[in-house]
């Protein structure tokens, strides 16, 4: 079966790594770090990356941080493997950072739902409609566990039929909605949105995969993702197995936190994280340290 994997036609598709920002003791961005991480990521096989997400800590950005992360990624891989993420507030700021990207070279950008406030449908489809209209094919980022918004399977397929999204990061943790989105919009390409339903949705017909732990562990990671969608469980599910003490930190509050953490393990750079995220507890660093250097020692690295 052919892999798939990054195209021109449809940029969001393949292996995609939400980045970690790699930051200074003084809690100030490291650009050049981040530039070698995204070129070392596609050097093992990653095929882009998406900056500015939760992963990258957005939210903690300023204005200027944000811009120069999207350049930096752009400059490192080229625009084509990057799909920044442009959530905001206002729907007028979110089109402003989807226009920037676009202005960057970006082929694609990833958009949260109204996340300031519970958002009803009208408001979701407006929300998509006006960031849509800066040009750049929209991935759409259901997380109602974060937002308290959730894009439900009928309410993708309207977003999509109406021409507001191509595709959709799915992070509800539901596995059994990739077949009804399949259902009601075939045409959706529906990207793996948690690392920890990597296999379930990979077996159910993802076309990508928005992807934490592969800031540390890329090699590994890739060889998973590719045995999962060719269907190879023989390669697969041992694989998976191995690395689902790790993947399922990709859901907990701690996320960036613990794969900061697994970064500095492997001798990548991460860096502390910016207030309000604390460190993590002792006993949730023991975790994530004991997981990863079980990866290492197991060859995963």
């Amino acid at each position: 079966m052919t892999q798939p994997t990054h195209t021109r036609s449809r940029p969001w598709r393949g292996l995609l790594v939400a980045t970690a920002l790699p930051l200074r003791d003084d809690l100030s961005v490291d650009y050049d770090r981040y530039a070698e991480h995204c070129a070392w990521l596609v050097g093992h096989g990653c095929d882009g990356v998406v900056p500015n997400g939760s992963l990258g800590e957005y939210q903690v950005l300023t204005p200027e941080e944000r811009t120069r992360v999207v350049e930096t990624a752009v400059a490192a891989i080229g625009g084509e493997r990057v799909m920044p993420g442009v959530a905001a507030y206002g729907s007028a700021e979110a089109r402003h950072w989807a226009e920037r990207a676009g202005e960057a070279g970006c082929a694609s950008v990833m958009l949260l739902p109204p996340n300031a406030y519970r958002a009803d449908e009208r408001s979701v489809l407006a929300h998509y409609a006006e960031v849509a209209r800066a040009g750049l094919p929209v991935v759409a980022y259901n997380n109602p566990i974060d937002t308290k918004v959730d894009l439900v399977p009928e309410l993708l397929a309207r977003l999509h039929g109406e021409g507001h999204i191509h595709g959709v990061k799915e992070f509800s943790g539901d596995v059994r909605r990739a077949y009804r989105i399949a259902e009601l919009a075939p045409e959706l390409d529906l990207l793996i949105g948690a690392d920890d339903v990597l296999l379930e949705l990979a077996v159910a017909g993802a076309k990508g995969w928005v992807a934490g732990y592969p800031n540390a562990l890329p090699r590994a990671s890739v060889r998973l993702y590719r045995a999962a969608l060719a269907g190879d469980l023989t390669t697969a599910l041992p694989l998976y197995r191995q690395l689902h003490p790790l993947l399922r930190w990709d859901s907990r509050v701690e996320f960036v936190q613990a794969i900061k953490l697994s970064m500095g393990v492997v001798g990548r750079p991460g860096g502390p994280v910016r207030p309000p995220r604390v460190p993590l507890l002792p006993e949730q660093e023991a975790q994530v340290r004991g997981a990863t250097e079980k990866a290492v020692a197991a060859g995963l690295a």
